[in-house]
């Protein structure tokens, strides 16, 4: 007999949530209705901007990058920061045109590194400083590059931490044993033979399959070991 009644009032309370349930949806039909548009609408909308507006904005910011990074590879690192006066207008003004594109961040890392190139350190710090690192490897240049310019500045310490950060982040026999030894010398420089020597043993113990630096290396460490 419990069991029934207690059946009983579940089903009750049941059907009294059902009605009070209906009961909100009709009085809250509109904002209910107009939640559910909201929503619609900025799905569409955010369709619409990927398909009409930042897909072919990316498009076009990666072919005027792609025309600059021929001038870079090249070595004509003015062309490629300026333009050609022709049909291609430079990095810094793919970053201006399309801000905001993966594009145009990669602009910043080439036209840092070409300001460099140029002697242009203050100016090549601003954009290495600017650039989001997505690519270990680019990062990597990145950090060496913006080393390099600390270093041409006057900021030794600050400059020689960067190649040495760089080059355990690329650890590539192409450039780490470079940036090493770049770092070696900074470090030379600020009397800490110590940690040149660090340097110049990491290149010889480590990166001896790159013959033209490492067969050179040990001259460097002579130096510092006595």
């Amino acid at each position: 007999m419990a069991t029934q009644k207690k059946n009983a009032n579940q089903g009750l309370n049941a059907e009294e949530m059902l009605s009070r349930s209906e009961t909100f949806i009709e009085k809250n039909k509109k904002s209910i209705i107009g939640v559910i548009v909201a929503v619609v609408v900025v799905v569409i909308a955010v369709v619409l901007y990927k398909n009409y507006y930042s897909a072919p904005r990316e498009e076009r910011a990666s072919d005027a990058l792609f025309r600059g990074q021929g001038y870079f590879m090249a070595g004509d690192y003015e062309t490629a920061l300026n333009g050609d006066s022709v049909s291609y207008f430079g990095f810094a003004r793919v970053i201006a045109d399309y801000d905001g594109t993966d594009a145009a961040n990669l602009a910043k890392a080439y036209a840092g590194i070409s300001l460099a190139k140029t002697g242009k350190y203050e100016e090549a710090v601003a954009y290495l400083q600017d650039y989001e690192a997505t690519d270990d490897y680019l990062a990597a240049a990145v950090m060496a590059a913006l080393g390099n310019c600390k270093v041409n500045l006057g900021s030794l310490e600050e400059g020689a931490g960067l190649l040495v950060d760089a080059a355990s982040k690329a650890d590539a026999n192409s450039l780490s044993p470079v940036w090493l030894r770049q770092a070696g010398i900074v470090y030379e420089k600020l009397g800490r033979k110590a940690d040149a020597l660090k340097c110049y043993t990491e290149v010889k113990e480590k990166y001896a399959a790159n013959p033209v630096i490492a067969n050179d290396i040990d001259k460097y460490i002579e130096r510092v070991a006595e």
